[in-house]
This record gives structure tokens, sequence and C-alpha cells, in this order.
């Protein structure tokens, strides 16, 4: 009983009924949130007369221990890094990025994942998945301003 009672709140909850009786309006989720170093200074791109757009690269690292148990020191480390490619539309937001983010800094990035396709310059259609940044945390000074 107050399992099925809870069902239909959070039903109700996520669920928005338009002023036409056949359209359901549901919430959805598009959030990423990304820790990690910058790979190369931003650059500010403007294409046609369009809004301009700063966009970089981020780097994530993921470690693990290969062999018998995770609790022990034995076996070897292991490391993937991926690398994640922000642009950043916010008028405010791109211009902070394109002064101070550069290579080399540890940022937090939240916004959203954005998928599309172009052609590059030998006519190949890609896919490409970026980050669209809302928010940029800056976590460390420079790496470069350090040494």
């Amino acid at each position: 009983m107050l399992r099925s009672a809870s069902a239909q709140l959070f039903r109700q909850a996520v669920r928005y009924r338009s002023t036409d009786t056949s359209l359901i309006l549901e919430r959805s989720i598009n959030r990423v949130q990304l820790l990690g170093r910058v790979g190369q200074d931003p650059v500010m791109r403007q294409v046609d007369g369009r809004n301009p757009v700063t966009i970089f690269s981020l780097a994530t690292n993921e470690m693990w221990r290969s062999g018998d148990g995770e609790m022990t020191s034995t076996g070897d480390i292991s490391q993937k890094t991926t690398w994640h490619r922000v642009s950043v539309f916010k008028p405010g937001l791109r211009d902070v990025a394109y002064q101070y983010v550069k290579k080399g800094s540890r940022i937090l990035v939240e916004g959203k994942l954005d998928y599309g396709e172009y052609v590059d310059k030998n006519q190949v259609r890609r896919q490409a998945t970026t980050i669209i940044a809302d928010n940029i945390i800056f976590l460390s000074d420079n790496v470069r301003d350090r040494v």
C-alpha cells in the first residue's frame, strides 16, 4: 500500500501535463561532472556570425590494481586516461574560461553531454561527443606558474 502510494507520488513529481491532454511531459536528466586536468589552453571560435564558443580538452584518469586482491599491495597499477572536449557557450563563463583556464589546471566542469556530427576537411562524416559546460570550479593554480 505504502509502496504504491510512493510510486504514484513519484510519477506525479516527474510528469507534467500540458494544455494538450494527449501530451505528457516527463522530466529527464542530462548532467555531467568531470574532475581532471586541462590538456590545452582554451581557444575561442566564432562561426558564421554565431555566438563565440570557448573550447578546451580535459583529461580524467581511472586507476586500478590488477592482481589477486584489491586490499593487498601485490599486482600492477594500471591507469587509463580519457580525453573530453569541453565547449563553453554561456557568455560570462565563456570569457572567464578563455582567460583563466590554462593547460595543467585542475578543474571541475559541470554541464551536459551533447552528441553531434560534422564533416571533416576530407569530407568524411564524423561523430563527436562534447561536454557543454555551465559551471567551472577552479581547484588549483596553474601548474606551469608553480614551476
